[in-house]
């Protein structure tokens, strides 16, 4: 199995539930992650990537870490001086639209969208409400063109939309879908030579789905024009994973492949879990599985069930465990062992 991975973090593309998989194979095969400095959950984001964030770089002993999969804003040469010339990179991305309505309410304190009270009024007259001389403007418009490493208010041209996917296709091995999860997941468990049971997860950081709104085409069509850059690279990646999976697994192995993974995820919950799946923040028993809530999304957990054995209550607190809480529990295990 491959170890060395450098996984771009893209804002809301399921990419929370990525992590989690990065980080239970991570500990499960004692691999040391790149942290951020004094182990927050992003690299100096919105700043593009420095190798020195990354807590134990020091550039007259460059030290490789095996993971790098903490929020940045992707700045290759950078990435290079902490991982292995071998790693794999990849990334998931989201359709712009459904991406940019999931900002609009988990990042709703930003200046941009603050005070726009739904996105049909923050479209009604955008500059109204978008700077982007603000320094969280990115949220708002072409959030993956920016996770990227590129300008997201760059003029759209033909020229401009191929350098970018030219660059984007040298830097990373892989690109998923995130409306594809389950695909996503045996292709990366295919590229990095691991097993069905490494790539399982309960979806993470997911929202209430009160909390969503049905968007009229109207609105469809004004969020893809001003997000037109992660459009191009959104539809060119789709595009690009159907052929891979064309190319190195097939749609009938896939769909078998998919069926095995659900099956397995099905019976994971049935041995894991309370209930049925997510529950309400106020409905989570144990406070260390209770996710950060953010915005005016209401952000779903899980309840472990009772009377597990040692062994399995381990595993299944892993694939629960929400991406803050077990970060700092990684970095802490990573970092202990250094201090007097």
């Amino acid at each position: 199995p491959k170890t060395d991975i450098v996984f771009l973090k893209v804002h809301k593309s399921a990419s929370s539930t990525v992590m989690n998989v990065l980080f239970r194979f991570g500990e499960t095969h004692n691999l040391t992650f790149a942290f951020p400095i004094g182990g927050g959950n992003q690299l100096f984001y919105p700043r593009h990537f420095l190798a020195r964030f990354v807590q134990g770089f020091s550039p007259r002993s460059p030290q490789q870490f095996n993971i790098l999969c903490h929020h940045m804003r992707f700045l290759q040469p950078e990435v290079q001086k902490v991982v292995s010339s071998s790693a794999v990179y990849f990334s998931i991305l989201r359709n712009p639209v459904q991406l940019m309505e999931s900002s609009f309410m988990y990042y709703k304190g930003t200046s941009a969208f603050s005070r726009a009270h739904s996105l049909e009024e923050f479209f009604s007259q955008p500059y109204h409400y978008y700077n982007p001389a603000d320094s969280d403007s990115h949220y708002a418009r072409n959030l993956m063109t920016f996770d990227f490493g590129f300008n997201p208010d760059g003029v759209v041209s033909a020229k401009r939309v191929q350098l970018m996917l030219k660059a984007i296709e040298a830097s990373f091995d892989l690109l998923l879908i995130s409306e594809y999860f389950d695909e996503s997941m045996v292709l990366l468990k295919e590229v990095l030579c691991w097993d069905l049971d490494s790539v399982i997860s309960f979806p993470l950081n997911i929202r209430d789905s009160s909390t969503k709104s049905p968007l009229s085409d109207t609105i469809v069509e004004k969020i893809k024009d001003w997000n037109r850059l992660d459009w191009e690279i959104y539809t060119h990646f789709n595009r690009t994973f159907w052929e891979r999976i064309d190319q190195d697994i097939g749609r009938e192995r896939m769909q078998q492949e998919v069926k095995a993974l659900r099956k397995r995820q099905a019976e994971l919950a049935r041995t894991c879990l309370q209930g049925i799946g997510s529950v309400a923040p106020k409905d989570i028993k144990d406070s260390s599985l209770q996710p950060l809530q953010h915005g005016k999304a209401k952000i779903l957990g899980y309840n472990l069930k009772q009377g597990l054995d040692k062994e399995t209550e381990r595993m299944c607190r892993r694939l629960v465990t929400p991406e803050l809480q077990y970060s700092s529990a990684l970095y802490k295990k990573q970092f202990a062992q250094k201090r007097p």
